[in-house]
């Protein structure tokens, strides 16, 4: 029996791994969140944080279509 309502499982990305998807340096990075232009991230614990994949993902879509649209 197959259950048609899929869980999704929504996954955290550390910093570097951000970095390295978008492109950017750490200072890039948190200069965009300061002008609330990027995902801010979560707290996972202590003073460590990460980003939902599914967050960063829209961001770089929304890159592409801004990019698409200006063309």
């Amino acid at each position: 029996m197959t259950d048609t309502n899929e869980t999704q499982y929504q996954q955290l990305l550390r910093r570097n791994t951000v970095l390295e998807r978008c492109g950017m340096s750490t200072s890039t990075l948190y200069r965009l969140m300061d002008q609330q232009q990027f995902p801010q991230p979560v707290r996972i614990g202590g003073r460590a944080v990460a980003w939902v994949e599914s967050e960063i993902n829209e961001w770089i879509e929304k890159r592409i279509e801004e990019r698409n649209s200006a063309a």
